[in-house]
């Protein structure tokens, strides 16, 4: 029974067990701190944005302070703007995904794309902000939409380079080697073949990326600016959601408050609604 015991086979299963048993534990009570986080800013930012919302949210422009108002301004300002960036840079991105995964894999220029983009991927957006600044506000003398759209789509760029050469990197070589065997050209190949293998995957990135211009500040705050007034004209400042919210929350005036959390809490649902459909989209095409 002693010669069991000290069997350092079953002593070292034994620790093992234990180690084991420690970093689950240790596992979920961080999965427990973080949901514990996250549902606690879910809850404020249900309870506090509910609060705020009415139909003068939808339909009123930004107000004085103790005024009585909307942010219907803002959120029209950031609907187009992030809807403009994210037609700017899709087809730069999707285009520029498929040439280092299909044409060039391992060239010189395919590698300095590749380190452009990673800093690009890692760069604070109020750098983009910046940059755009310096070129165009400053050489035009004005704020404006356009400002701000090319913006967003320098955020939007690298993550769908990224994502679609990722995902058609994981498309089998077998399918085009099939094609080729065919006599189909290569852009065929990469339209009808590879790209549509990898739609699922190249969408959720395409998606990933709105969710993530649509809560975007600093950039906006050195191109766009803001706006109090409804306008659709995009070489003047305009209004968008983030700034709004920015200005609001960082105010002493109830009613700004008020607005400042229906923007957080429209933001929230839209940016959530999102990433459902990003999960939709993925499992539905797998």
């Amino acid at each position: 029974m002693s010669a069991v015991l000290t069997d350092p086979r079953l002593a070292k299963f034994a620790r093992r067990k234990r180690t084991n048993r420690i970093a689950l534990v240790l596992s979920l009570a961080a999965m427990c701190f973080g949901l514990f986080w996250l549902f606690w800013i879910l809850w404020e930012t249900v309870r506090l944005g509910l609060g705020g919302i009415s139909m003068a949210t939808f339909t009123q422009m930004t107000p004085a302070p103790n005024d009585a108002g909307g942010i219907a301004n803002a959120i029209y300002g950031s609907f187009l703007m992030v809807l403009l960036a994210t037609f700017v840079g899709t087809p730069v991105g999707v285009m520029a995904g498929i040439y280092l995964a299909e044409y060039d894999t391992k060239g010189w220029l395919a590698s300095v794309t590749r380190f452009v983009n990673d800093i690009l991927l890692s760069a604070p957006s109020i750098v983009i902000g910046l940059f755009v600044y310096a070129v165009v506000v400053s050489r035009f003398k004005s704020f404006s939409g356009w400002a701000g759209v090319m913006a967003l789509a320098l955020i939007v760029i690298p993550v769908v380079i990224r994502t679609t050469e990722n995902m058609l990197q994981l498309v089998p070589a077998g399918l085009r080697e099939a094609a080729y065997a065919l006599g189909a050209p290569k852009w065929k190949v990469i339209i009808s073949i590879t790209l549509k293998a990898a739609r699922a995957g190249v969408v959720t990135g395409i998606l990933l990326a709105v969710a993530r211009i649509a809560g975007e500040t600093a950039p906006l705050l050195f191109t766009a600016l803001n706006n109090q007034f409804w306008t659709s004209d995009l070489s003047q400042p305009m209004a968008s959601l983030p700034v709004t919210i920015f200005k609001f929350a960082m105010s002493p005036y109830e009613n700004w408050q008020k607005l400042a959390w229906a923007g957080v809490f429209l933001i929230t649902v839209a940016v959530l609604g999102l990433n459902i459909l990003a999960r939709f989209v993925t499992r539905s095409k797998n």
